[in-house]
């Protein structure tokens, strides 16, 4: 897989708009944080990175299994500590067979980019240009 690359422009206040492909993300902070609250904070985005990444790795190893799901719900929880989170907690639920499910977590999180990019705690540069 090669690189990816998004653009986030800066529009004043607490708000940014991100280019994600052909996509639009809007962030924002809550008002209370100074925001106008007309987007999702940033680590609300990196909670939805990690559920949605795990939700569409579990659909992908049981569809490679031949395992038809039940609807597929994944939530997650990040638990501050100062300035960034301390803990997240994924939680999956479904109408399939619980064991059957769990079964496919090991796999899935072998496959998911978020949580392995996550684990594994990249490089991280900041560069002015």
């Amino acid at each position: 897989m090669g690189d990816r690359t998004v653009h986030t422009t800066w529009n004043g206040g607490m708000r940014a708009v991100t280019q994600v492909g052909r996509f639009e993300v809007v962030v924002d902070e809550p008002e209370r944080a100074g925001g106008t609250d007309t987007g999702p904070q940033p680590t609300d985005l990196l909670l939805a990175s990690i559920t949605s990444c795990m939700a569409l790795a579990i659909a992908f190893v049981a569809r490679k299994r031949g395992i038809e799901l039940d609807g597929l719900e994944v939530t997650g929880v990040g638990v501050y500590k100062g300035l960034r989170f301390d803990r997240v907690t994924i939680s999956v639920s479904s109408g399939t067979p619980q064991d059957v499910v769990t079964d496919l977590i090991p796999e899935a999180e072998r496959l998911c980019y978020v949580s392995n990019t996550l684990r594994h705690q990249p490089e991280l540069t900041v560069e002015v240009t």
